[in-house]
């Protein structure tokens, strides 16, 4: 009799040792399609840039012509003198030349790269310049280093109506030198010539009748009067 026992645990012990076998198949069967499935994945995202290709746009070109007015930020309006081309390389590049009255300076402007180049304003601009000159100037108490280093950026920024707000703000309804300091006026000059010169492309009239308009708008005609 505990023969036969010895032979049923023996027969139980084989059917528990190859349900553990089975199980251990099945686990290390799960992480093969795991496996595999994530490598399909990873194929794909792979492979999705390669279909899904952006190309990039060409950028939108503004033509200039010869004798056009622009404006360059950082030196204010200049007049377009020639369209010429050179080759760099295999690279054929066009170029504007544009002279600055102002500052006796001729510059290039690769025409891929004229981001920074804006027409002149039209008359609609110049009247609201017009009316900002007329208006209060902004009083601000930070420190003057603060306050230059803004004026400077607003007068390169190539915005008219940051540069009318500059000349607005500067101005002291005085042509007295011991009433502003070296650098306030140095600015507001810089501010008051970048102004006017866009004033004498845009409305065409001589330097002379631009000052003044600009002049009595600011409050400043009583003093040119004066003197």
């Amino acid at each position: 009799m505990p023969k036969k026992k010895k032979v049923k645990k023996a027969k139980n012990l084989k059917k528990v040792k190859s349900a553990k076998n089975l199980k251990k198949v099945k686990i290390k069967g799960k992480p093969q399609i795991a496996a595999s499935e994530k490598k399909t994945t990873n194929f794909d995202s792979i492979e999705k840039p390669e279909i899904k290709k952006i190309k990039k746009q060409p950028t939108e070109k503004r033509i200039y012509n010869l004798k056009d007015f622009v404006v360059y930020p950082k030196h204010g309006v200049g007049k377009i003198t020639a369209v010429e081309k050179a080759k760099i390389g295999e690279i054929e590049i066009h170029f504007y030349k544009i002279f600055i009255e102002k500052e006796k300076l001729t510059l290039t402007v690769p025409i891929n790269q004229q981001s920074k180049l804006r027409p002149i304003s039209s008359i609609n601009q110049i009247n609201k310049c017009i009316s900002i000159l007329k208006t209060k100037p902004k009083i601000k108490r930070t420190m003057w280093s603060r306050r230059a280093q803004e004026y400077d950026q607003k007068i390169n920024s190539g915005k008219i109506y940051e540069l009318a707000e500059v000349v607005k703000d500067l101005n002291k309804n005085t042509d007295i030198i011991a009433d502003q300091s070296y650098s306030e006026r140095q600015l507001f000059e810089k501010a008051y010539e970048r102004l006017k010169s866009e004033f004498e492309a845009v409305l065409k009239v001589n330097p002379e009748d631009v000052k003044k308009k600009m002049d009595k708008a600011l409050g400043r005609i009583q003093i040119s009067e004066g003197t």
